[in-house]
């Protein structure tokens, strides 16, 4: 059974804001002839990497509910120019909306058991993915949704 990874998505208010957020640095990446891959880097290396590249996925929480997921499918522990341990977790470029949930503020990661991550949308609740994310966040906190 895979083992997922939560973060907060810093910075996006929208799962739209993290969507061009990835093809701006994609599209950066190719225009410098890099490899145009998607890479989070954080400070601390997962101790349960294997467990993570067994189909996990790193769940982002936007605007204090996990609202997408995309697919982990490296981890590269590196050390940078000033010598502190980091790792690059490399992820599928793809978005995919999961089902809506509150989640609160905590720093950095945390491990997320597959039992306790949201299904994706479009099987939880077929059709909503095509909704405004406005309108799904409103029917989440509605408990509608």
């Amino acid at each position: 059974m895979p083992l997922h990874l939560i973060k907060l998505c810093v910075g996006a208010d929208s799962v739209k804001d993290l969507e061009s957020w990835i093809r701006r640095r994609i599209a950066e990446k190719k225009k410098r002839r890099q490899r145009p891959e998607h890479i989070h880097t954080t400070r601390m290396v997962p101790k349960r990497a294997d467990e993570l590249l067994d189909s996990g996925s790193l769940y982002w929480v936007i605007r204090g509910q996990v609202a997408c997921r995309q697919r982990l499918l490296a981890v590269r522990p590196f050390v940078d120019r000033d010598g502190i341990g980091r790792c690059q977790l490399v992820l599928e470029p793809k978005v995919v909306l999961v089902h809506p949930r509150s989640w609160r503020a905590f720093q950095g990661w945390r491990y997320l058991e597959a039992k306790d991550a949201p299904a994706d949308l479009a099987r939880a609740a077929p059709g909503t993915s095509k909704m405004p994310e406005p309108m799904r966040r409103e029917l989440q906190e509605l408990g509608l949704l």
